[in-house]
């Protein structure tokens, strides 16, 4: 006689049995649904990917896909976002028409007008008597220098150097005048004296070049007047000449005894003739911008001679530079028209 407990085991082992085919039929049914799936988006993935080949190979007409399907894809998302972006624009554009939005953007500052000539007055320790003559004749000082500056493109400063005694009462001398009038070029490496006036000359060119951007830079003496009217328009009507070099050209007699007024160390180069070549005189000439910056490029190789006007027209002499020789130049004595006179 069997046990109560030996039946219940066999109805359950039979429920097992009846379940276990019900469910792996359930699930193999579900994998072939979901590989029918997967299969079906790729297959339809493929599909466009070949169509749109297809379509690349029929625009360019050249049989074969100029670029890839993948590229094709990359370049369609950069066309929705350029529909995006010209969406943007628009409304942007409409806010603007409704005042939500600046029309315009600051307008930028004006460009400063380049100044037409730079004007240095060569002076010494000694000479402000002259400078103030200077400053009430026709260079100016503070606001109206620099109208001057501003409304005439015309740029005027005393050029000096330093005392031998660095630091000295001449040095503070002209220190206390820079910071009342602020009108001096002070030349930090040049030593004043008589006999460096050429040197000074070469470096006056060579700093003003580098520190000012003019169309001309011009040299005139501390006793010497200057219309400024005039040398503004004399100069304008060179500015297409790109190597100008303008003053009263003269020559002259080289002296070749030592203790002349007028002696020429170097007076053996000027041949037996004994003559200068021809050359601006000292106490004002003009030079233009290229010339400016070829001083100041070439400074260190620049022969100077016993004077600053003959040392000048040296350098140039064997360039390809326009000699202009303009009377109006001649300071000797104030006449119509003309643009400076000695005091």
């Amino acid at each position: 006689m069997q046990s109560k407990g030996s039946n219940y085991h066999r109805n359950a082992a039979a429920g097992l049995v009846f379940r276990s085919p019900i469910s792996a039929l359930m699930l193999c049914t579900i994998a072939a649904m979901a590989s029918f799936y997967v299969a079906g988006r790729l297959w339809q993935d493929a599909e466009d990917r070949v169509y749109m080949g297809k379509e690349l190979d029929r625009i360019t007409g050249q049989g074969k896909s100029a670029i890839s399907v993948d590229d094709t894809l990359k370049i369609i998302g950069c066309r929705e976002q350029q529909k995006k972006l010209t969406a943007l624009e628009m409304e942007l554009a409409a806010a603007r028409q409704e005042g939500f939005v600046s029309k315009t953007k600051n307008p930028p500052p004006p460009l400063k007008k380049k100044p037409l000539v730079m004007i240095g007055v060569l002076t010494g320790f000694g000479r402000k008597n002259n400078r103030e003559v200077i400053r009430k004749a026709w260079m100016t000082t503070g606001e109206a220098l620099k109208k001057m500056e501003d409304e005439k493109g015309v740029i005027a400063r005393f050029v000096i150097g330093r005392s031998s005694n660095r630091g000295d009462s001449l040095d503070r001398d002209i220190d206390i005048e820079d910071k009342s009038h602020n009108d001096f070029f002070i030349l930090e490496s040049h030593v004043e004296a008589p006999e460096e006036l050429p040197k000074k000359t070469k470096l006056f060119f060579a700093h003003a070049a580098e520190r000012w951007e003019a169309e001309y830079y011009a040299k005139v003496n501390d006793d010497v007047y200057v219309n400024i009217d005039a040398l503004g328009s004399t100069l304008a009507a060179h500015i297409d000449k790109p190597r100008v070099y303008i003053g009263c050209m003269k020559s002259g007699e080289v002296f070749s005894e030592q203790g002349q007024k007028w002696y020429e160390p170097d007076w053996w180069k000027f041949g037996d003739g004994k003559t200068y070549f021809r050359h601006a005189s000292g106490e004002m000439f003009v030079i233009s911008k290229a010339l400016a910056r070829f001083v100041s490029i070439n400074r260190s190789i620049l022969r100077t001679y016993a004077f600053d006007d003959v040392s000048t027209g040296s350098w140039f002499i064997g360039l390809d530079v326009k000699h202009i020789d303009d009377k109006k130049f001649c300071c000797t004595s104030w006449s119509t028209g003309g643009i400076c006179a000695g005091a």
